[in-house]
C-alpha cells in the first residue's frame, strides 16, 4: 500500500491507500490564517507527525506520493501562488525523516485527474480534461487514454491564461487570469459580498445561506455572471483541445446542486465554443476530495 498526501489551498489530507485505490485510512487537517503565516513548517510537521505515529502502529512509511498546487518539478514546489511557496523543496525535508521512502511529488489537479481517469467519472473517456476548481483552478487532460505531461514544468495552468485583457490583478502578477473570475474562492467572495454575509463564512452555511437566498435578484445575478466567465474559460480549452468530456471537480462539486445544472444549460447554448455539433459531455467529478490523494498515491513510480 501507499501513502497519497493532498496538498489544497485549505486542507492536507493523508490517506494509507490500497492498490485498487481505496483509501483504507486517512487524516485531514485545515489550513487556518495562522498557519500560512509559517506553511512550510505546518506542512512538515503536519505530515512528518502523522506518518510518524502510523509507523509506529505498524504502518510501512514506504512509498509517498504528494499531490501539491502550482508548478512542481524534481520534488520540488518550484511556484504555488495560492500557498505562498516557491522554490520549496518538500522531498528533500522529508527524505530527512523518512530516508528509506520513495517519494514522488506532483501536481495536485494532475493527482485528482489521474484518480477520475482510472476509477472515476473520466474512465469510459480517451480524450478528456479534468478542471479542478477551488482556491485556484487548475486541471489536466488526457489524449488517447494517456496524461500529457510536458517535460520542462507541471503544464496545464488552466487558471492563468487570460480571458480579460487589463482585468483582476492576480496572484500569480498577471492581470485578468481565469482563475480571478472561474474559482470558487471568488464566487464564494462574491456571494458573500452581495448577501452582505460574514466573510469567514464556509461550507454547508453559506450553501445554506445560498439556497435560501436563490431567488433573489442579486444572487441570480452574481451566478449568471459567474458561469459566463466559467463558460468563457471552458470554452478555451475545449475549442483547443477538442475532448470528449470535461470533468469539474475540486470545490465545485459541493455546489453541484446549486451549479452545475445552469452550467449545463449555458455551456450547451455554445455561444462560445467553435465546433457547435460536436460538444463534449460536462460530468462532475466521482471522487471528491480524495481524488487527490488516491491521484498522488497512483502516481507513485
Amino acid at each position: 500500500m501507499n501513502i497519497g498526501i493532498d496538498i489544497g489551498g485549505s486542507h492536507i489530507g493523508i490517506g494509507l491507500v490500497d492498490s485498487n485505490g481505496e483509501i483504507i485510512k486517512q487524516k485531514d487537517k485545515y489550513i487556518k490564517v495562522k498557519d500560512r503565516l509559517n506553511i512550510e513548517d505546518f506542512i512538515e510537521k503536519e505530515i512528518i507527525g502523522t506518518l510518524k505515529v502510523w509507523q509506529k502502529n505498524n504502518i510501512a512509511i514506504e512509498s509517498i506520493g504528494i499531490a501539491a498546487p502550482g508548478i512542481v518539478s524534481n520534488g520540488e514546489i518550484k511556484y504555488s501562488v495560492n500557498l505562498g511557496l516557491f522554490g520549496y523543496n518538500l522531498k528533500e525535508r522529508l527524505l530527512k525523516a523518512f530516508p528509506n521512502a520513495k517519494i514522488c511529488i506532483k501536481n495536485d489537479a494532475k493527482c485528482a485527474a489521474l484518480a477520475e481517469k482510472n476509477i472515476g467519472a473520466l474512465k469510459k473517456y480517451d480524450d478528456c480534461i479534468f478542471l479542478c476548481l477551488g482556491t485556484g483552478i487548475g486541471g489536466a487532460a488526457f489524449y488517447n487514454g494517456k496524461l500529457i505531461e510536458p517535460k520542462r514544468s507541471s503544464g496545464f495552468e488552466y487558471g492563468h491564461m487570460v480571458i480579460r485583457s487589463n482585468g483582476r490583478t492576480c496572484r500569480c502578477g498577471n492581470r485578468g487570469c481565469f482563475e480571478q473570475y472561474g474559482s470558487m474562492r471568488i464566487f464564494k467572495n462574491n456571494i458573500r459580498y452581495n448577501l452582505k454575509l460574514p466573510k469567514d463564512m464556509e461550507g454547508e452555511k453559506l450553501r445554506i445561506a445560498i439556497r435560501k437566498n436563490i431567488n433573489k435578484e442579486v444572487v441570480k445575478r452574481v451566478i449568471d455572471d459567474y458561469l459566463e466567465n466559467l463558460c468563457i474559460g471552458i470554452a478555451n480549452i475545449v475549442n483547443i483541445l477538442e475532448p470528449k468530456a470535461i470533468c469539474i471537480g475540486g470545490g465545485f462539486a459541493k455546489y453541484e446542486d446549486i451549479l452545475m445544472e445552469p452550467l449545463k444549460e449555458k455551456f450547451y447554448k455554445a455561444s462560445h465554443l467553435f465546433y457547435k455539433d460536436n460538444l463534449p459531455e460536462v460530468v462532475m467529478a466521482e471522487l471528491g476530495n480524495k481524488a487527490g490523494i488516491i491521484g498522488s498515491a497512483l502516481y507513485i513510480k
